[in-house]
Parts: C-alpha cells; structure tokens; sequence
C-alpha cells in the first residue's frame, strides 16, 4: 500500500526524535527478517512501535497529552469528566461498602481499577470527587504499562493528593492477581490494542503483514490463519453480507480474551468503557472500504501507521457490539450504552454548568465553559466518544438512562 500523501505536511521530528525512532525501526526490521516469510502480522508490528519495552510510542519518555504531544483527552481538559464518572460509579462503590466482606483469598473493601492513567489527571480528581461523595474504594489501582508515565503519575498525585488519598493508589504491573469487587475504568484503551488488519482478496480473507521494502516498511497480504479468516466469516454472518472485494478493516476476534484478563477476579461490581467508535453495522458499512485505522502526530491525523515507528499513536475506532458480546462472554451483564454527552448529562454534568455559573472569574468561568462545550457537542467529543458499562451483582443500569443507544447495538 502507498503510504498517505498527507504526510508531507507533517512537522519533522528533531534529530534526537528521529534516532530514537531509528533504533525501535532497526529492532523491527530484525524482527521481520527473522520470521517466517519474512513479514509480521500488523497486529504485531502495531504492538511493538506502541509497547516495545523502552521505545515503543507507550512505553518511551516522549510527552503524548496536551498541546506539546499528539492528542488530547477529556481528562487533560479539566476536572469536568473525571468528576461525572465519580458521580456515575458512587452508587456502585456505596452499594459494595455496604456489604463489603473480605473474599476468601482476595482483598478487603473494594478497588477501583485504572486501565492507562495518562498524566494521573483523571485520578487526582475522581479521587477527590469519591471523598466528597463518601464513596471511596478502599484501593485506587492504576494498571499502566508506561514507566515513564507512571513516574508523571507517581509524581502529580503525591503533590496534589491529601496524603490520606495518596496512600490508597497503588500501581500495577498486570491484572489484579485475586478476586477482588470495585469498578474498572478504561478510557482510550481499546483504541490502542493492537488490531489485526483483514482484507478480502478473490474471495478469500486475507490477512496484512509489514514487510522491510527497501529503507521502508510496507504493508503487503497474505492468507489469513484460521483464527482470523474464521472470525472474519462469523462476522460476514451477523452482519447478513459478505464483503465486498477489496474490503479491509480491522477485527479484534482476541477481544473476549483480553476483557476476561484485564478484569481478572471481578466478582461483584461493573466495568467502564469511554471510547471513539460505532455499533457493528456502522463499523464495517461498505462505504468505510478501509477501515479505521489512523495515526496521529503533533495533533495531526494521517494514514501512515508505518511512519516514524515509536513517535506516533496508531488507533482504530472501537465496535462496541463486539465489546458488549465480549463483556457479556466474561460472565457480566449489559448495563448500558450511550454517547459521552449523554453519559455527562445524566451523570452530575447539571452540577458541574451551576458550579461553573458560580464562578466569578471571566477567563476560569471561560475556560470550564469551553471545557464542557468540547466534552458534549457533537462536532466535538460529545457524539464521537461512547460510553458502554457492564455489571456483575450491582445496580449501574442507572448510568445509562439519559440517551440510551443499546437499540444500535
């Protein structure tokens, strides 16, 4: 495939920037010439210029949020999201604490479960948030693969946090490794597992690989395993069409597996999903010919996933019919589905427009006004972001009763 002619108005990278991404690319390269055929999955290749221990894009120093790294989130907005997600999983953490009783083997008082903290920005304020709202878990864990980013959260939290507050968050190498009851938290996570690439060729599905061509990395397809061509059938299936030729996106079939190790030993309470996607029939409509799939450096969207390994996000939208069959499969219940605005609406965002209204400050009563106006219009973040919980012995259906999109699913 040609690489984006949009790149070429991407900022360059600094000499320091383009060595580092040299040596993820030459460790790579080792990688592809080593394999079979000579050629990696691009599930793979996503995986190691996203996570590849000390230079992949998570995994390095290079700052990501905010106006100097590449994108932003509604966390580093302001405290407006990360306080209406405590308003919608208090009723939960109360109605474990009211009958919090130690699980054989496992952890007494319940733990709320961070998937990828970003700047400890959501966790500086859900945490104070809980305390007002006399819900807080007993343990705040953060599970983030990033050292250098848990160094930033390790940080911000220990000077902003009361040191009461601080003394509850712990951070976490993996899964939870004992049953334990609490609300698990993830938001842009899903976008960034690394996604396998199919696409139809004579008829048959195919799978794309990253070759070394040259100086270059290229994508190029080979039959897809049993694994994948299999998933690919079964989804033609629920959708009532097979594609078209030439059609290619992404599925992520390993999802189930990575929803029942992410939530571990959950045995009582409900599981969170903030992301940028759209329900099945959408995702894999024939006009989205090419899928998803996007790179984004400097706050600039392209179609280049191979370009400057290790100094750009790649992500692909989210299908949340498959996330609602994978929540389900892990021995959960459906609680609900609906756009971030929505969510925000029915989840404390009344309080947050009357706290701001109290503000005498012209430029702060601004900036929390332009905060909330990203997180809610639909040019914004509002329609574009959805929101999907499951629960497991608890009530969080409540979360979801403004805007209700399940009939999408």
């Amino acid at each position: 495939m040609s690489p984006d002619p949009n790149t070429h108005a991407l900022p360059v990278p600094d000499a320091e920037a383009l060595a580092h991404s040299d040596r993820l690319a030459a460790a790579i390269r080792a990688e592809i010439t080593t394999s079979e055929g000579g050629a990696i999955p691009f599930s793979r290749f996503m995986e190691l210029v996203l996570y590849a221990p000390g230079l992949g894009y998570y995994s390095a120093g290079a700052s990501k949020f905010g106006a100097e790294g590449d994108f932003v989130t509604a966390p580093e907005l302001g405290s407006v999201f990360a306080s209406c997600v405590a308003d919608a999983v208090a009723p939960v953490l109360q109605e474990l604490a009211a009958g919090d009783a130690a699980l054989p083997g496992g952890a007494s008082g319940s733990v709320f479960l961070e998937l990828g903290g970003g700047t400890g920005a959501f966790a500086e304020v859900a945490l104070q948030r809980l305390l007002e709202l006399d819900a807080l878990p007993g343990r705040y864990a953060i599970l983030e693969p990033s050292a250098q980013l848990r160094q930033r959260q390790h940080e911000r939290l220990q000077q902003r946090l009361p040191p009461a507050l601080f003394a509850r968050v712990e951070w976490l190498d993996g899964p939870l490794p004992y049953d334990w009851n609490g609300v698990l938290f993830a938001n842009e996570v899903l976008d960034a597992l690394p996604t396998p690439r199919f696409a139809i060729r004579d008829g048959e599905v195919c799978e794309e690989h990253v070759v070394v061509d040259g100086d270059r990395f290229a994508r190029v397809l080979r039959p897809a395993d049993a694994f994948l061509g299999g998933a690919v059938r079964n989804l033609e299936r629920r959708l009532e069409r097979p594609f078209e030729e030439g059609y290619r996106s992404e599925l992520l079939p390993q999802l189930p597996y990575w929803i029942q190790a992410v939530s571990g030993g959950l045995k009582r309470g409900a599981m969170l999903f903030v992301d940028y996607g759209y329900p099945r029939g959408e995702y894999y409509q024939p006009g989205r010919s090419d899928g998803t799939l996007r790179a984004f450096y400097r706050h600039r969207m392209h179609h280049d996933p191979l370009l400057y390994p290790g100094l750009q996000d790649l992500t692909a939208s989210v299908d949340f019919t498959a996330l609602a069959e994978a929540g389900v499969a892990a021995g959960f219940d459906f609680a609900g589905y609906c756009s971030q605005a929505s969510f925000l609406l029915g989840n404390g965002l009344a309080g947050v427009l009357a706290r701001i209204e109290r503000i005498d400050d012209t430029a702060e009563h601004q900036r929390r006004s332009n905060e909330v106006k990203r997180l809610t219009l639909p040019s914004e973040m509002g329609e574009r972001f959805q929101v999907m919980g499951f629960e497991k012995d608890v009530e969080f259906g409540v979360a979801f009763l403004a805007g209700d999109l399940s009939f999408r699913l």
